[in-house]
């Protein structure tokens, strides 16, 4: 026993290592073995999952394909018991003649035209076509035998014929509708109905659906993949082909045999194939589909759905691999857990410092929260101040503009006065002159004098009254007349037109504008003096007053042939305060209150720059409504 225990206590050290590498080796094996094994589940479940979806899927589309191709169908089972109601077509049947056929041939025609079918055509009881739509073409069914196909003969024993063919003359495929026409209790012909059915493969194209439509032989009539069309879904043996052959129902077709590659049963009317998506037979680029397969009412026919099943099993390989991952992870953060606790005493010390750090964090940050207050407060102060400043400018603007009125009023002063004195002057004359003629009894010259000094009373008025407007802005209503404002203007501004004499053109007609007739007169008195005070310092002086009609506005022109504005200051021509007169010579406040004064009766004045020089403004404002209306005729 004490050799065995001194053999034990020299085994190298090399060894006792050894089980725990293996140990490792293993774990790891088995890691690996769990990750490819929770990968291969998700797949299995997710494929799983996704055909059971696809195939719900397929059941609503397979239901609402097989509504369209019924709806196609039987939206055309009305037209063949149509044709008794037509009495030609019995009496064509009954005794045929050339007269008969031909009303028969554009009636089918006609009809034919409007349902939108491929043919229409009518039948003796021997199966020979006696009238059809296409009489017209080369190829028409006129006269031909077709009491070989099987509608004819379902429909000349009283039974609904239903068909699907491909025309023996035209070789062109087409679903039958056929009826037995009675007269009399018994059946005297037979009316056919063509129509098309390709209409629904398009619509399967171009909703890129892959389905097909197989009849009673099991022969595909209608499929959206023009390869798979006229092939038999089962296998045909060589009576039946030989038969079918016979019928010339598919024409000279070889009905050949759609094998897919692999075919596995899911359920009923539903399986899972396999196609050749190249040459058929081919092994390459093979693709699965999961087929359902319903059958269409009213006819013994079967609608299949194929929908392809790549995108689903590469979604299921994801959630394989997203599975395989996902426990990969969780291995991971388990293992992560593990040394996780290793530094837990560490974090702990940690976390002491950052609540140290964020108590003194939140001490900073309530400091800087009153600082901002603080800030707050003197900015509110400010935003006060700025508005008590900005209403103060505001007050000083209008009484600047007000002092701006007063100055023009100023520069008019001498008009005015020149304009008063001369009235005075007659007024002092007239009086005189109506005391004498009063006095001697000769009172038709004394009224003609008080009528003439009445007169010139009332033009001082205006005269004053106009400057008192002028002064304060007052209602903007009434009506005025081009032609005298310009002639009150003009007086207006006659001591500058001696001074300055100029060349004035009149090129407007009269017309009632709705503004009041002193502010008309302002507002040409200041286009006129600043038109005068352009030309001052030239030798040719041309002045246009121009105005017409447009509309319901009137536009009035005032342009001159001086000197123009220059293009930096044309921006600023309505600004308050702006001016381009020398030293104390104006204001900068005519064109602002004209243009004001414009606006405020629905006008509006704007400046223009010929390119022939000189300055152009357009006095834009609205007829008097007076002049707008028309009597009724």
């Amino acid at each position: 026993m004490q050799c065995a225990l001194a053999s034990l206590r020299v085994v190298p050290p090399a060894l006792s290592a050894k089980p725990r590498y293996v140990r490792h080796l293993l774990l790891t094996l088995l890691m690996l073995a769990l990750v490819f094994g929770c990968g291969y589940a998700g797949y299995r479940i997710s494929e799983k999952a996704g055909i059971r979806g696809l195939t719900e899927s397929g059941e609503r589309q397979l239901e609402l394909n097989a509504r369209a191709v019924e709806s196609e169908i039987t939206k055309y089972t009305y037209l063949p018991s149509l044709l008794e109601l037509e009495s030609n077509v019995s009496r064509l049947l009954l005794t045929p003649d050339g007269y008969r056929r031909q009303r028969v041939n554009d009636y089918l025609e006609g009809l034919n035209r409007r349902s939108g079918s491929l043919a229409i055509y009518v039948m003796d009881t021997d199966g020979r076509v006696v009238a059809t739509s296409n009489w017209r073409q080369s190829d028409s069914y006129l006269g031909e035998d077709l009491s070989f196909r099987a509608y004819f003969q379902d429909a000349i024993l009283g039974e609904s014929g239903r068909f699907y063919g491909i025309g023996s003359t035209v070789g062109e495929a087409g679903y039958y509708l056929s009826h037995g026409l009675k007269a009399n209790g018994r059946i005297i012909g037979v009316a056919v109905v063509k129509i098309r059915l390709d209409a629904l493969e398009q619509r399967w194209q171009r909703a890129r659906l892959e389905a097909y439509v197989s009849d009673e032989n099991g022969i595909i009539i209608l499929s959206s993949n023009p390869e798979r069309r006229l092939k038999a879904v089962r296998p045909l043996n060589a009576e039946i082909k030989e038969r079918l052959a016979r019928s010339l129902q598919y024409h000279w077709s070889s009905l050949d045999e759609l094998i897919p590659l692999a075919r596995t049963e899911l359920g009923a009317g539903t399986e899972q194939v396999t196609f050749a998506a190249g040459a058929p037979g081919s092994q390459d680029h093979a693709i699965n589909y999961l087929a359902q397969t319903r059958p269409l009412e009213d006819t013994p026919w079967h609608l299949t759905l194929l929908s392809p099943l790549q995108d689903l099993r590469r979604e299921a390989i994801s959630h394989g691999m997203l599975a395989a991952a996902a426990f990969a992870l969780l291995t991971f953060l388990l293992i992560a857990w593990n040394e996780r606790r290793k530094v837990i005493a560490t974090r702990l010390a940690a976390r002491e410092a950052l609540q140290t750090a964020n108590n003194q964090l939140e001490r900073r940050i309530a400091d800087r929260t009153a600082d901002l207050r603080a800030s707050n407060d003197r900015l509110k102060a400010e935003i006060h101040e700025r508005r008590q400043t900005e209403n103060d400018l505001r007050k000083t603007q209008d009484e600047l503009v007000q002092a701006g009125k007063l100055a023009v009023i100023g520069q008019m002063s001498t008009s005015i006065a020149h304009e008063l004195n001369q009235p005075l002057a007659a007024l002092r004359t007239l009086s005189g002159n109506t005391i004498r003629f009063l006095s001697r009894g000769s009172y038709d010259v004394a009224t003609t004098n008080l009528q003439t000094i009445n007169e010139l009373v009332d033009r001082m008025g205006r005269i004053t009254a106009s400057l008192r407007a002028f002064a304060r802005r007052s209602n903007d209503g009434g009506e005025a007349s081009v032609g005298k404002a310009v002639e009150a203007a003009l007086q207006v501004v006659q001591p500058r037109l001696e001074r300055t004499p100029l060349n004035i053109h009149h090129q407007f007609e009269d017309a009632r504008l709705a503004i009041n007739q002193t502010r008309l007169e302002q507002i040409l008195i200041n286009l006129i003096a600043n038109a005068v005070d352009a030309m001052g310092f030239q030798a040719d002086r041309q002045l246009w007053l121009q105005g017409n009609v447009d509309g319901d506005r009137y536009r009035l022109r005032v342009r001159d042939n001086g000197p123009g504005i220059l293009p930096a200051d044309r921006e600023h021509l309505f600004e308050p305060f702006f001016t381009t007169k020398p030293g104390e010579q104006g204001l900068g406040l005519g064109l602002t209150l004209s243009a004001s004064l414009a606006s405020a009766a629905g006008g509006s004045l704007s400046a223009e720059h010929p390119p022939q020089g000189g300055t152009a403004f357009e006095l834009n404002l609205p007829l008097a409504a007076t002049v707008m209306e028309t009597p009724d005729e």
